[in-house]
């Protein structure tokens, strides 16, 4: 399921003209604990990969990206921002136990807010700004 959306968001963002302006956002929620696993898997990958040892983690590649991960009351979480590009915003608020999400930026000026209050939530926000 998670790989035909990220299918389909690429067809989309490959169709669209560059001067489109405006941000295509494409955010996943696990269906099922299975599902969490993979994603929170996933994550810990990244993690991994980029030698991240916390469970706090900003990438920023580009010019005037602004990031803000809160991470409240709660162990086990792991939140990632990753921005490519320029004028990117995101926050990632996470306010309770084993939480995961992942914020993907990607182009120029994409915003992004994710709240998380409830233990275990899991997700990923992909975002593409044509700004």
């Amino acid at each position: 399921m998670i790989r035909s959306a990220l299918v389909a968001a690429a067809i989309a963002v490959t169709t669209l003209p560059a001067t489109a302006g405006g941000t295509l956002s494409l955010s996943l929620s696990p269906g099922s604990g299975a599902q969490a696993d993979m994603l929170r898997a996933g994550l810990a990958l990244y993690r991994i990969a980029r030698g991240v040892e916390s469970g706090a983690f900003v990438h920023q590649d580009g010019s005037l990206n602004g990031a803000a991960l809160r991470q409240l009351a709660g162990s086990g979480s792991q939140g990632l921002i990753h921005q490519e590009g320029n004028g990117h915003s995101a926050l990632l608020d996470q306010r309770g136990y084993g939480q995961s999400h992942g914020i993907f930026q990607f182009g120029n000026g994409a915003q992004a807010n994710v709240v998380q209050t409830r233990n275990g939530q899991a997700g990923l926000t992909f975002q593409f700004g044509f700004d």
